[in-house]
């Protein structure tokens, strides 16, 4: 299971995190947010070595703009969190690999997904609310059922160490990775190493069944 840590801000805590070496580090460039990473500099990013997937997020954000940030800071992904649509989206794929995100609620319609399938690299399933993201909220995993294109795709929304532990059990095949944010917090912005480095251990652990084997 691959880890994304997302909504990193501080350089001195941006270099923590990426000593846990997670597989993608995410940079949200959404003035709303309260982890929006005004002032982000090339130094800041130095701090992350080459083989973790620096990731810029946005929402509804122009063309002009993601292909501006993506230039002057060489990010390897961008994940898109509004309203863009799959030629928005395909316009950057093969570029730098693209994540779209949506958020789910028990109405959610999968079939909607299908006009993406050849403009983006993972879908990223969080849970719907007003807000783009970083809401603390989980939805129910068992609508992830009702997902059956071959695109793979994190889980966002609320993952926290109390809840970590039943995400191993997921057993969907497109399954990818997990996306933390909120609840590995200081404060907004602020990663909790700590908290991080356990959730590592734990996702990184093989089932009890498997160890059995």
């Amino acid at each position: 299971m691959k880890i994304k840590v997302c909504g990193l801000k501080v350089p001195g805590n941006i270099k923590a995190v990426a000593a846990l070496n997670p597989d993608y580090a995410g940079f949200i460039f959404y003035g709303p947010s309260p982890r929006f990473i005004n002032g982000l500099t090339l130094d800041a990013l130095s701090q992350v070595p080459s083989y973790i997937n620096k990731t810029a997020v946005f929402v509804n954000e122009s063309k002009e703009k993601v292909s501006e940030l993506i230039d002057q800071y060489h990010f390897d992904a961008i994940q898109l969190h509004g309203d863009e649509t799959p030629d928005f989206a395909g316009y950057f794929k093969g570029k730098v690999t693209v994540l779209k995100a949506f958020g789910v609620n028990e109405d959610f319609d999968f079939s909607r997904l299908d006009e993406f399938k050849n403009s983006v690299d993972f879908f990223l399933f969080d849970t719907k609310t007003p807000m783009h993201g970083g809401s603390g909220k989980t939805f129910n995993w068992n609508i992830l059922d009702g997902y059956k294109l071959e695109i793979p795709f994190f889980l966002s929304g609320g993952l926290s160490l109390e809840n970590i532990e039943e995400v191993k059990n997921i057993c969907h095949p497109q399954f990818y990775g997990v996306d933390l944010n909120s609840k590995f917090e200081i404060e907004p912005g602020i990663k909790d190493i700590s908290k991080l480095a356990k959730a590592f251990d734990i996702i990184k652990q093989k089932p009890i069944n498997e160890l059995r084997s």
